[in-house]
């Protein structure tokens, strides 16, 4: 679809007084974009060229803030091309967004719906705009990407294995053998990526000589959570974003378990894998594990505390540029 054939209501220039919020929903092929408050729509390819229709459609002044919808990467080029022009863009989870569709009752679901719910939501919600990844990091999340697949694919080629008839099997153990080289050579790009950084090499030592914290935690902390040893940034922050923050339950006199929820849910996988390892092999770890388990708390209560507990250190670390020291960082809670 061409330019031309988006719809335009007032200017921008006649509404200059007005904050210009800008939803745009993503598919492989297209942008559906909406525009508010002025109720402008257009529809642009998800290319290049539609980047630059969409760009020169959007005019001056520039729109308070773009919002657009994370949808398996698509939405990457868009954000990189309308963040290099200039815009504010924020990169939404679904999730709150159809939240708040739900909240305005709005349960019918299409392309210029969606694109109009998510300029609704920017208005009202107003994220806050963060730095987007710059090329070198989103090749760092998209091998850690790769790596989490072909692990999947590897699980489940062994879940196969154990019942595969004799003539299956031999072809399946191939295939094993394939995808054990494949992670082999994708740990070495990703030892590589790191390196070449002297930035995320300095973070990767710091995070690795804490007890429990193998590789695949510090590749994925420095892909999924940019954010971990910002200054600005406080342990209660850090822990909302990986979903570790716990949120209470109650409601009159009742008083429930208090539960985690949300977040990035990449980082809280190998989260537990580490805190599993730390409970063992890290003395600050095992020893705060024990108490809680004494206190009475459930294994997956304590488990999850121990997580946090491994966040906030490594946050903590990172914000010093301390190597680990047991003794110095046990007392951090």
């Amino acid at each position: 679809m061409h330019l031309a054939s988006c719809k335009v209501g007032p200017t921008l220039e006649n509404r200059m007084s007005d904050q210009v919020f800008v939803g745009i929903d993503v598919s492989k092929h297209h942008l559906d974009v909406a525009v508010l408050p002025q109720t402008r729509r257009c529809r642009v390819h998800n290319d290049a060229s539609g980047f630059e229709q969409l760009i020169a459609w959007l005019g001056e002044p520039a729109p308070t803030l773009i919002v657009l919808e994370a949808t398996g990467g698509y939405q990457n080029a868009a954000a990189v091309a309308l963040d290099a022009a200039g815009f504010d863009v924020v990169i939404m989870n679904p999730r709150p967004v159809r939240d708040h569709a739900r909240s305005k009752n709005m349960l019918a679901k299409t392309d210029k719906l969606d694109a109009a719910m998510i300029a609704d939501f920017a208005q009202e919600k107003k994220p806050p705009v963060r730095p987007l990844p710059d090329e070198q990091a989103r090749l760092l999340q998209e091998l850690m990407a790769r790596r989490r697949q072909l692990n999947g694919m590897l699980t489940m080629e062994q879940n196969r294995q154990q019942q595969a008839p004799a003539a299956l099997a031999k072809q399946i153990e191939r295939h094993i053998r394939w995808l054990n080289k494949a992670l082999q050579q994708l740990d070495e790009d990703l030892d590589d990526q790191i390196h070449q950084s002297p930035l995320w090499h300095e973070k990767d030592e710091i995070m690795r000589s804490i007890g429990g914290i193998g590789p695949v935690t510090s590749r994925t902390m420095l892909a999924e959570m940019p954010e971990l040893g910002d200054a600005d940034a406080n342990a209660k922050q850090i822990t909302a974003l990986a979903g570790l923050a716990p949120f209470n339950r109650d409601s009159g006199h009742r008083r429930g378990h208090r539960t985690i929820w949300g977040g990035r849910a990449h980082v809280r996988s190998v989260l537990y894998m580490a805190a599993l390892s730390a409970r063992r092999c890290n003395p600050v770890i095992r020893a705060y594990y024990e108490r809680l388990k004494q206190r009475g708390k459930p294994t997956k209560v304590a488990l999850v505390a121990c997580m946090r507990k491994l966040l906030i250190i490594m946050h903590t670390l990172l914000k010093r540029r301390e190597l680990w020291n047991p003794p110095a960082v046990g007392a951090v809670r």
